[in-house]
C-alpha cells in the first residue's frame, strides 16, 4: 500500500536505497555550519540553524534501516538530546481514539478551505486523518510531515541544521520530508510542526481523568457496603476470570461495557445490585446459628449491623390513640402514620391504642393498608381492648428475636379489661426493646389511683421470659423497665391540669398557635415526674401541640357539654434508656385531622442506637402475619385502582359549555 505522495509506508515495505541513502547523505553533508536566508520558490525565507530534534529523528529512522543500506551510508553519530517535556501518555478507550481522528480529519479539512494556509498538502491530509492521534503533547501533528517543514513554529524556536548540499535547501526539505514520512508510523513523537498553527491544539494538555461509570453513590448504598474481606473478591475476579463474574452483576451490562473490569471498593460486589456475594468456602465455613459479638459473619454481629445501619441508629415511630370504642374509623391514615414533616419514613411502627375498636383486626388491616409493602406486622397483642401492633421493616425481620408479651389488669371487678397494660418485648440485634401501652385511672384528682397503676404495673408485667437479659447486672427483679436496654411508655395516663375550665380556655386563646408553656405549669405528670413518684428515670420530649382530650367528635372545639372536661394531655409518650444519649426525640405532635374520637392520636420520633449481638439467643427467623400482609397490600391495590377509575369517569363526565 502506498501513500498519497508515491512513497512507501513504514508497514514491512522496503525503502529504494537511492532515496533515502541520498538525502541521509545530504543531511550530514550540510550539518555543520551557520544558517543563511535563501529564497525558496517566492514562499519566504527559510532559516536552516541547528535543530537537534531532525538529528534525533533521523538518527532513530538510521538504526532500522536495513544491514546493507547502512553499509554504503557514512553514518556520524549524533548526539541526542533530552526532549523539552516528557511524554505523558495514557490509554484510551476507542471511542476517544474514534473522537480524535474524526477531529484530526475535520481540522485538516478546514485548513484545507484556508486560502492563507499553504502548508498542508493532499498526501499530508490523507495520512493524518489514517494514522493514530499523538497524546500528552499541546499541539500534536501528523506522521507525515509536511513539505519545508524542517523549520520549526512560531513556538518552538530551535535552530535547524544546514551545510553544504548538492541539491537547493527546498530540496533537501522535500528530501528530508519523504524520508520522515515513509518512517512516520516509527516517528510518532518526532513529528514536525508546520509554519502555521494548527488548530489540533485545542486538545488538553493534559491526559483527561477517566470516567467512572459507578452510578452507585455513597449516600444511596451506606446500607449494603461489603465485607471487610473484599480485597479476596477483587483479586479472585480480576485474576482468575479477567472482569468480574456474571453472578455478581447482570451479564448483559457486561456486553454492553457498562461495568468496569477494575471495579471500584464500592462496586466490587455489583454495581446494579444491593446483594452482598457470598462465596462458598464462606457459607460452608461460617456458622449462623452460634456466633459471638465479635465473630465474622455473625447474623446479629457487627458487620452486619453496619451494612443496615452503618450510624447504628434506627428511626422508631411511637404513636398513641385512645379510640373510644368508635366502629368507624378514619377513612385514611396518612396524617396519623405517615406525618409530612419528616422526609423519611421510620423503621419501626409501634402503635398502642385504648379502647379500641371492636373489629382489632379490621384495624390491623387499615394500618398495613396505610403503610405498604415495604413493612410487615412483627407481632400484635392485645388485652381487652388495649392494642398493640409492632410493624417493622420487611427486610429486617431476620434480625429479632423471639417477641414475648405480657398483660397486668389494675382493675379486677371489671369484666371488660378497660385498663391495665400490656407489654412487648423483643431484642433487635444486640439491644433489648420494651414497650408499654396502659390505659391508668381516669379521674381529675385521682392521681394517687394512677401511681398505684404505674407500680404495680412495673412489679406484675414478667418480661423478659426466654429471650436473656443483654445486661442483667443493671437489672431489677421489682422493677420490669430496667431489664431492658430501651423502655417506651405511652398510652392514655389521664393525668390532668389542675385549673379550671375557664383559666384553660383563655390561655389556648391567647396562643392559639403552639405556645403551650402555661399549660404545662399545671400538668399533672410533669409535676409527679419532677418529684420522682412516677416513671423514674423517664423522659419526655418538649410538647409544642394543643391538650389531646377531650373534643367534642368531629369537631375541633373542646367539650361542650354539660360536663365541661377540662381539655387536658392525657396521651403521653415517655421514654427510658440504660445508657445515656441512645435515645433522640426527633418530633412530638398529635393529630388534629383525626376527629373520630374525643381524643387526639399522639405520636413521637426517635432515633436510637442499636448495638451489636451474639447468635445464641432465640430468633424470630422472619416470622410475620403473611395473611394481613396479603390482604393489606390487595387493598392498597384495590383503592388505587378505584381511584384512578373515579378520576376516568370525572374526566369523560365532563361537560364544557361555551357562552
Amino acid at each position: 500500500m502506498s501513500a498519497p505522495n508515491g512513497f512507501p509506508q513504514h508497514s514491512g515495505a522496503r525503502v529504494s536505497r537511492s532515496t533515502e541513502g541520498g538525502a541521509v547523505q545530504d543531511l550530514h553533508a550540510k550539518k555543520a555550519g551557520k544558517a543563511t536566508k535563501k529564497e525558496a520558490d517566492g514562499n519566504g525565507l527559510l532559516t536552516f540553524e541547528d535543530l537537534p530534534t531532525v538529528g534525533n529523528s533521523l538518527n532513530e529512522t538510521l538504526k532500522l534501516l536495513p544491514g546493507e543500506l547502512k553499509a554504503n551510508m557514512r553514518i556520524k553519530s549524533i548526539t541526542p538530546r533530552p526532549p523539552r517535556k516528557p511524554r505523558l501518555e495514557r490509554a484510551a478507550s476507542l471511542d476517544e481514539k474514534n473522537w480524535r481522528r474524526w477531529r484530526r480529519f475535520r481540522t485538516s479539512q478546514e485548513s484545507l478551505t484556508d486560502p492563507n494556509d499553504t502548508s498542508s498538502s493532499n498526501g499530508s491530509l490523507q495520512e493524518a486523518s489514517l494514522s493514530p492521534p499523538i497524546r500528552g503533547r499541546a499541539s500534536p501533528c501528523d506522521p507525515c510531515c509536511q513539505q519545508n517543514s524542517f523549520c520549526s513554529s512560531p513556538t518552538t524556536l530551535e535552530p535547524c541544521p544546514v551545510g553544504k548540499s548538492k541539491g537547493s535547501t527546498s530540496e533537501l526539505g522535500k528530501r528530508a520530508s519523504e524520508l520522515s514520512s515513509a518512517f512516520g508510523g516509527l516517528l510518532r513523537g518526532k513529528a514536525f510542526a508546520s509554519g502555521k498553527p494548527r488548530l489540533a491544539q485545542i486538545m488538553p494538555a493534559r491526559p483527561l481523568p477517566p470516567v467512572e461509570l459507578n452510578v452507585a453513590s455513597h449516600t444511596l448504598r451506606t446500607a449494603n457496603r461489603i465485607d471487610s474481606d473484599w480485597l479476596d473478591y477483587r483479586h479472585y475476579s480480576q485474576h482468575k476470570f479477567g472482569r468480574v463474574s456474571s453472578s455478581l452483576s447482570d451479564s448483559r451490562l457486561h456486553g454492553n461495557g457498562m461495568v468496569y473490569d477494575n471495579c471500584s471498593t464500592d462496586s466490587m460486589k455489583s454495581t446494579f445490585s444491593l446483594l452482598t456475594p457470598i462465596r462458598s468456602k464462606d457459607v460452608r465455613s461460617r456458622s449462623y446459628l452460634e456466633g459471638s459479638l465479635l465473630a465474622t459473619g455473625a447474623l446479629l454481629g457487627a458487620e452486619e449491623l453496619s451494612r443496615y445501619f452503618p450510624d447504628r441508629t434506627i428511626g422508631i415511630f411511637v404513636a398513641t390513640w385512645n379510640m373510644q370504642g368508635q366502629k368507624d374509623l378514619p377513612v385514611n391514615l396518612d396524617e396519623f402514620l405517615l406525618p409530612t414533616d419528616p422526609d423519611y419514613t421510620q423503621d419501626m411502627y409501634v402503635i398502642g391504642v385504648q379502647e379500641g375498636c371492636p373489629d382489632r383486626r379490621e384495624w390491623e388491616i387499615r394500618l398495613q393498608e396505610t403503610l405498604g409493602p415495604h413493612y410487615v406486622m412483627l407481632y400484635s397483642a392485645a388485652h381487652g381492648v388495649l392494642y398493640m401492633s409492632i410493624f417493622l421493616r420487611r427486610d429486617l425481620i431476620w434480625f429479632c428475636s423471639e417477641v414475648e408479651y405480657a398483660t397486668v389488669t389494675t382493675r379486677i371487678v371489671s369484666q371488660i379489661k378497660t385498663k391495665g397494660a400490656l407489654g412487648i418485648s423483643f431484642t433487635f440485634f444486640g439491644t433489648s426493646f420494651l414497650f408499654i401501652t396502659s390505659h391508668f385511672t381516669s379521674g381529675d384528682s385521682k392521681v394517687n389511683e394512677r401511681k398505684l397503676d404505674y407500680n404495680k404495673t412495673i412489679q406484675a408485667l414478667t418480661l423478659p421470659k426466654n429471650v436473656p437479659d443483654t445486661n442483667p447486672y443493671q437489672s431489677s427483679s421489682t422493677d420490669v423497665t430496667s431489664r431492658f436496654d430501651e423502655v417506651f411508655w405511652f398510652g392514655d395516663f389521664n393525668f390532668r391540669l389542675s385549673k379550671d375550665r375557664e383559666t384553660v380556655d383563655s390561655i389556648l386563646n391567647q396562643n392559639p398557635e403552639a405556645d403551650v408553656s402555661k399549660l404545662l405549669a399545671y400538668d399533672q405528670l410533669t409535676s409527679e415526674m419532677r418529684s420522682g413518684s412516677i416513671f423514674k428515670g423517664f423522659q419526655e420530649a418538649e410538647i409544642h401541640f394543643r391538650p389531646s382530650y377531650k373534643f367534642d367528635i368531629g369537631k375541633d372545639s373542646y367539650d361542650t357539654t354539660s360536663k365541661q372536661r377540662i381539655p387536658s394531655y392525657t396521651d403521653r409518650v415517655v421514654y427510658r434508656s440504660r445508657y445515656r444519649g441512645d435515645i433522640h426525640a426527633v418530633k412530638y405532635s398529635s393529630c388534629p385531622g383525626i376527629k373520630t374520637s374525643d381524643h387526639r392520636p399522639v405520636f413521637a420520633l426517635f432515633r436510637v442506637k442499636v448495638r451489636p449481638g451474639r447468635d445464641n439467643i432465640p430468633l424470630a427467623a422472619g416470622q410475620f402475619d403473611r395473611e394481613l400482609y396479603l390482604i393489606g397490600i390487595k387493598r392498597r391495590i384495590t383503592r388505587e385502582l378505584q381511584k384512578r377509575r373515579e378520576q376516568n369517569d370525572q374526566r369523560s363526565s365532563s361537560i364544557c359549555s361555551i357562552s
